[in-house]
């Protein structure tokens, strides 16, 4: 942007107001057409000079055969004459008569020139005016797209939609595209979203990744309104990973896009969204603590936790079901409400069925 401004830099003239609704055909930005505007007058006038050649090519080309018509009529006659010359040989010397039969010869060889050159003529006069035709068109052409990229100038909306205006930084700051800004060619400045139908752009862990299949749903929770929940549907995975932002390269993210299965009047473009995709589901039941469930060394397959009894924690083995990072569903070996340790109870040696006073919580 250093160099100044040019026709590959287009300065925003027009916008609609963010946030507005538009209808389809509405326009919604203008550019400066200076730059096609000069570009449109100069294939005009190309234009026109391009069509005045092919005027004059036109006559000189009928003038052309015109006079070759008349060369050729002309050739005819001299043959003409000089065969009835010839016919008066009997009464003329020797001399006279070779004279004749010589200028009826070159009279004849003239003849044939001019036919055998006709054709080649026409070939040349007739591929000079296809060419002349060709550059007229391509000259019709560029002042068509000409014409076209001035109206381009003018945005129409394509859809029913609301405005959202992209952002740019400018100066040190990072703020909305706004009238006046010069813009790249192809750079993204605005989009029509349909308020009734909604995507969310996520991303997910690399490590997580492969849990997620597209058709999952979801549950989308937004910032802005912490009691609103919808519900969502997995449509597209990334199949290229990203950078993790201000994070180090090694920590990848993998581009996911869910679809607001039930939109609600709250919601609109740009809210900041949480997203939990269901990657497997199980009927309800007993949900513990991890930090509550133990394993023996050795034994990683043979959970157990420590359940409060009248005489104090017992150890019971349980059967578990699905699980997260923080929760796990027991299958068997737990009643709902029943309270388990989140941690060893101690035991003294010589009071095995004495428990201490652990931590504890509640299975629900």
């Amino acid at each position: 942007m250093s160099g100044g401004a040019s026709d590959f830099m287009q300065v925003l003239q027009e916008v609609i107001t963010p946030g507005k609704t538009v209808r389809k055909g509405e326009v919604v930005a203008e550019f400066d057409t200076q730059y096609q505007q000069i570009r449109l007058d100069d294939q005009r006038s190309d234009l026109e000079q391009s069509e005045r050649g092919m005027r004059t090519l036109e006559v000189q080309l009928e003038v052309s055969r015109t006079q070759n018509q008349f060369a050729l009529q002309q050739a005819r006659a001299v043959v003409d004459k000089a065969r009835l010359d010839l016919k008066t040989t009997p009464v003329l010397s020797q001399i006279q008569s070779e004279r004749l039969k010589l200028a009826l010869e070159e009279a004849e060889a003239q003849l044939k020139q001019l036919q055998v050159e006709e054709p080649l003529r026409r070939q040349s006069e007739s591929a000079e005016l296809k060419q002349a035709q060709i550059q007229l068109a391509t000259t019709r052409g560029e002042l068509k797209r000409a014409e076209e990229n001035v109206e381009k100038m003018r945005m129409k909306a394509p859809m029913d939609g609301m405005i959202v205006m992209q952002k740019i930084m400018a100066g040190s700051e990072f703020r909305q595209i706004q009238q006046g800004d010069q813009l790249f060619p192809g750079q993204m400045f605005m989009q029509i979203v349909d308020p009734r139908s909604m995507l969310v752009a996520a991303s997910v862990n690399q490590a997580d990744v492969e849990l997620i299949r597209v058709g999952a749903t979801a549950h989308l929770r937004f910032d802005a309104y912490p009691g609103l929940q919808l519900p969502g549907r997995v449509i597209s995975i990334g199949a290229v990973p990203r950078s993790g932002g201000n994070r180090g390269d090694y920590m990848k993210e993998i581009p996911v896009y869910l679809k607001i299965e039930k939109m609600d009047e709250r919601v609109i473009p740009d809210l900041s969204v949480s997203a939990d995709v269901v990657v497997a589901s199980e009927p309800e039941g007993v949900v513990v603590p991890l930090e509550s469930v133990f394993y023996d060394e050795g034994a990683p397959d043979r959970p157990y936790v420590y359940v409060r009894t009248a005489k104090g924690f017992e150890r019971r083995s349980v059967e578990l079901g699905l699980r997260n990072f923080i929760k796990a569903r027991v299958v068997t070996g737990l009643k709902a409400g029943e309270t388990i340790a989140v941690e060893p109870p101690a035991i003294p040696p010589a009071q095995k069925k004495t428990a201490s006073n652990p931590q504890t919580g509640t299975g629900v």
